[in-house]
Formats: structure tokens, C-alpha cells, sequence
């Protein structure tokens, strides 16, 4: 969930972003034509930064939460957590718009239709395209890992950002008046790598929960890159030609439709060699408006990448 506001606020801009912009013009059309630029987000995002309300950034159960989880969570906030974030919210921009108001006057009843909300964004938006963001996060992850065992974890927190320092036992980051110590950070600090958070940080301090703090995650710059495949032959021999060239242009998530013309291949032979991939693990598969968007996944991305030369 951590990756809703910032992504949201960037397709949103009038801005072009010089690292996102591949994925933005891919996503925007399909974000538009759901209407979810004119929904619950847009009252709940404010498109020139600052306060997102903590409800939508639940403290994980584990590293790696499922998204369905995290809307349960969203869905489970209680009555009076929403009301103080929406009060917060309102003295950060002046006012709530209706929905808001509305959900700040019944949130039991109004919190599904936010989760189901961010239910069609994920799949709309970010869940075609996960397997390459969670890569670039993974990644991260273990860097930062390995700079712990390494150095101790005071050197990985003055790596982390410019911002950012550990000093005395204390987190002190520039433009927050109170460091976190050991004593403020209670069970501990979850840090969280994002490829849409940047170039600042962002936090959430939500007692009982433990302090979160969003980052830019490294290697993001080449997140939309375009990667070379190395040659295909001796998958072809594996998994047949017409398969090994769908999971090929699949580079970029497409429809049946846009894939059959893309490769000269039938409707109803992309429909079957996608079942046949989508059973082997190797494509996914992700409901947009009518159509279905079908995409690699990251075993897909590493068996293209193993291909023998």
C-alpha cells in the first residue's frame, strides 16, 4: 500500500516524471477510463504532497504482505482511527471534499468502497508491473541486508538517505522537530524501499505500531529500462515457439487482443498458449475494466534473462 499515494500523485501530475514516465503513459489511459482519477484517491491523495491518513498504510503482518490483506486491514480500521486521520488530513489542505466528509460521518460503512477502490487500482496500475517493482525492491532488501551484517546497523541507517542520520542511539531526520529513539520506536522501526517514493522520505508514527519509514529504493532508475532477451531458441525447443514469443512481448502487460496483433497469432491461440503459460506460473493475469491484462512473471522475467547465447 505504500506504493498507492506516491504512484497515484505521479499519474496524476501534469508533469512529465523523467523515471516513471514509460509506465505512466501505459497506466494513465487505463486509470482514467476507470474513473479512478475523480474517486475516493483523489479527495484522499493530495496532489502536491504532504499528509496521507495513516489508515491507508496499515502496519504489515510480515515482510512481504499480500495485497488483499492489506485492504482487509484498511477495510478493519477502527472508527476513530479514520476520524483522526481525516481530521489530520483536513488541517493539512483546509477542508475535506464530500467523500471524505462522508466517510469521516460513517466509516464502517463507507471504508469498503475505499478498499474496493484500491483493489482496481492495484490491478489496474501496479500489479501487471510488480514482478519488476518487487525485483528492484527485493533487491534493495538485500543490500541493505548485507550492510547491516556488515557494518552494524547505525551504518546502514546513514546510508539510507541524506536526510537521515543515527546518532547517540537516535533516527534524527531533517524537518522533524523530535528524533526517534529506542525508547520512542518502541518494537522497532519497519523500513520500507519504495520506486515511487522519492526524493524525499515519507513516515507514518501511528502508536501502537511500530514506526514506518518509506524511502527511495536504489536501482529504481533503470526500473522501466527496456532489457534485452537473449536469444530464445532453446526455449522455443521447451516451451514451443508461439509461447516463447508471447512471454517476449510481454515486455509490456497487453491484452489478448493487443497481443494477437502485436504477433500475427489468432484471438483464440493467444487465449490458449496464455492459459497454458498462465498454469506454468510464468504469465499473470489481471482484470482491467473489460479486458484482462496478462504480464510475466518474475520467473518468467529470470528464465527469459538464463536463456543461453
Amino acid at each position: 500500500m505504500w506504493e498507492v499515494a506516491p504512484s497515484f500523485r505521479l499519474l496524476t501530475s501534469a508533469a512529465a516524471h523523467p523515471i516513471h514516465r514509460p509506465w505512466a503513459d501505459q497506466v494513465r489511459p487505463r486509470m482514467v477510463a476507470a474513473g479512478l482519477d475523480r474517486g475516493w484517491l483523489r479527495e484522499l491523495v493530495p496532489p502536491t504532497g504532504g499528509y496521507v491518513p495513516d489508515f491507508l498504510n496499515p502496519a504489515p503482518a510480515g515482510p512481504a504482505p499480500a495485497p488483499a490483506a492489506e485492504r482487509d486491514a484498511i477495510r478493519a480500521s477502527p472508527a476513530d482511527r479514520v476520524r483522526q486521520d481525516l481530521d489530520h488530513l483536513a488541517r493539512h489542505q483546509g477542508n475535506l471534499g464530500p467523500r471524505l466528509r462522508a466517510l469521516h460521518n460513517n466509516p464502517q460503512g463507507l471504508l469498503a468502497k475505499v478498499a474496493d477502490e484500491l483493489e482496481t487500482y492495484w490491478e489496474l496500475v501496479l500489479a501487471p508491473y510488480w514482478a519488476r517493482i518487487r525485483a528492484v525492491l527485493d533487491a534493495d532488501i538485500l543490500y541493505r541486508a548485507r550492510l547491516a551484517a556488515e557494518h552494524g546497523t547505525g551504518h546502514l541507517l546513514n546510508d539510507l538517505h541524506t536526510s537521515v542520520s543515527w546518532d547517540d542511539n537516535a533516527l534524527r531526520m531533517s524537518g522533524r522537530k523530535q528524533p526517534l529513539t529506542r525508547t520512542t520506536a518502541g518494537t522497532g522501526l519497519l523500513l520500507i524501499p519504495s520506486a515511487f517514493t522519492g526524493p524525499g522520505l515519507r513516515t507514518r508514527t501511528t502508536s501502537p505500531d511500530p514506526p514506518q519509514l518509506a524511502y527511495p529504493a536504489r536501482g529504481v532508475g533503470s526500473l522501466w529500462t527496456k532489457r534485452p532477451v537473449t536469444q530464445t531458441d532453446t526455449l522455443s525447443a521447451v516451451l514451443g515457439r508461439s509461447r516463447t514469443l508471447l512471454l517476449t512481448e510481454l515486455e509490456i502487460p497487453a491484452s489478448t487482443t493487443q497481443l494477437a496483433h502485436r504477433t500475427g497469432l489468432s484471438p483464440a491461440g493467444v487465449s490458449q498458449y496464455l492459459t497454458a503459460l498462465r498454469n506454468a506460473g510464468l504469465v499473470s493475469a489481471h482484470r482491467a475494466s473489460r479486458s484482462v491484462l496478462y504480464a510475466r512473471t518474475a520467473a518468467a522475467e529470470a528464465l527469459l534473462q538464463a536463456a543461453p547465447t
